[in-house]
C-alpha cells in the first residue's frame, strides 16, 4: 500500500509539473482570440502565410545545441526565460530541475527516513520553474504599471514634435526597468533597419501583455491609414489606468477568500510537521496502517480539488 501511495503521490506531482507549463506557454482562449483579431486588423496575420518565427533574431544568433532548439520549438523556454529577464539558458534550467529532484528522491534514501518522503524530489525538481515563474510575473506585473506613463509620455513627445521613434527613445531614457529596456531594444532594432511595425511586433512577443497588443495595433493601422496617434494613446493610457482601478477593487473583495485559501491549503501540511515532531508515533500510524494510507490519499485529492475550486472563486477577470 505504501508503495501505491508513493507511485499516487509521484503521479499528482508529475501532473501538477505538466498542467503548470502547460497553463504558461498556452494562451488563455479569450486573450488569444482577441490578439488574433487585434493582428488580423492591424494586418500581421495572414492564414495563407506562414507563421513568423516567435523568437528575436538578434537573441538568437550565438550558437544553441540541439537540446536547446528542441526546446525553443516545443515549449518556447527561451522566450519564458528571457521574459523573466535572466541569463539562463533552456539547458540549464533542465539541468538544475532534473539535479534537485534526483537529489530530493535520494537524500531521503541515504539519510533513512521514510520512503514517503521520497516524492518531495518532485517539488524540488519544479523549484528553478517556480522560481523563474514568479520572477517573469513580477517583471510583467511592473511592465503593466509602467504603461499608462508611458504612453502618456510617447503621446506628449508626439505633441511637441518629434517622431514616434524618438518617442520610444525618450520613454527608454526616462523610465526605469522594464519598460524603459523593452523600447531601447525596439528603438535600436529600428535603428539597426529592422522596420518599425516588425519591431513593435517582436515586443509583443516578449511581452504577452493585452494592452500593449493594443498599442501595437493602434500604432501600425495609424501608419497605414494615418490619424492623430497622439490623442489614441491618450485614450489607451485612460483606458489601462481605468481597468486598473477595477482590478484594485476586485482584489480588495477577494482578499478575504484568497487569504482564507492560503490558510486551509498551507494548515494541513504545517500540522502534520508540527504533530510529527511532538509525538512520532501518533501520527506514523497514518504510514503504517493500510486505512491511513486511504485517508492520506484521499486528503491529497481534496486538497487539490479544494485549491482548483477556491482558484476558480477569486480568480475574476478583468
Amino acid at each position: 500500500m505504501l508503495t501505491l501511495l508513493i507511485i499516487g503521490a509521484s503521479f499528482i506531482g508529475v501532473a501538477c509539473l505538466v498542467g503548470g507549463v502547460a497553463s504558461v506557454f498556452s494562451k488563455s482562449s479569450t486573450g488569444s482570440m482577441v490578439e488574433d483579431r487585434l493582428d488580423l486588423l492591424a494586418g500581421l496575420s495572414n492564414p495563407a502565410a506562414k507563421k513568423k518565427d516567435d523568437t528575436n533574431l538578434l537573441a538568437t544568433m550565438g550558437d544553441s545545441s540541439p537540446f536547446e532548439e528542441w526546446l525553443s520549438k516545443n515549449f518556447n523556454l527561451r522566450l519564458f526565460l528571457q521574459q523573466a529577464d535572466t541569463k539562463v539558458t533552456p539547458a540549464k534550467m533542465v539541468v538544475m530541475s532534473l539535479g534537485l529532484a534526483v537529489g530530493g528522491v535520494v537524500l531521503p534514501v541515504l539519510c533513512r527516513v521514510p520512503l514517503v518522503f521520497a516524492p518531495i524530489g518532485l517539488v524540488l525538481g519544479c523549484g528553478p520553474f517556480i522560481y523563474f515563474y514568479m520572477r517573469r510575473a513580477r517583471r510583467l506585473a511592473k511592465f503593466a504599471k509602467q504603461l499608462p506613463e508611458a504612453l502618456e509620455l510617447i503621446s506628449r513627445a508626439l505633441r511637441a514634435g518629434h517622431s514616434l521613434a524618438a518617442g520610444f527613445k525618450l520613454c527608454a531614457d526616462e523610465m526605469g526597468a522594464p519598460i524603459g529596456t523593452e523600447f531601447e531594444r525596439c528603438y535600436e532594432a529600428q535603428n539597426l533597419g529592422q522596420p518599425l511595425e516588425d519591431a513593435i511586433e517582436e515586443m509583443t512577443d516578449r511581452v504577452p501583455n493585452l494592452d500593449l497588443r493594443f498599442f501595437a495595433t493602434a500604432v501600425i493601422l495609424q501608419r497605414q491609414t494615418g490619424g492623430d496617434l497622439a490623442e489614441i494613446l491618450d485614450k489607451i493610457g485612460h483606458l489601462v489606468r481605468e481597468r486598473y482601478k477595477i482590478y484594485g477593487m476586485i482584489q480588495s473583495l477577494t482578499g478575504e477568500g484568497r487569504l482564507s485559501g492560503s490558510v486551509l491549503l498551507g494548515l494541513p501540511p504545517c500540522l502534520a510537521i508540527v504533530m510529527y515532531r511532538l509525538n512520532p508515533g501518533y501520527l506514523t500510524t497514518l504510514f503504517t496502517d493500510p486505512m491511513g494510507h486511504q485517508m492520506l490519499a484521499g486528503a491529497v485529492v481534496l486538497q487539490f480539488v479544494g485549491a482548483l475550486v477556491i482558484r476558480k472563486i477569486v480568480n475574476i477577470k478583468v
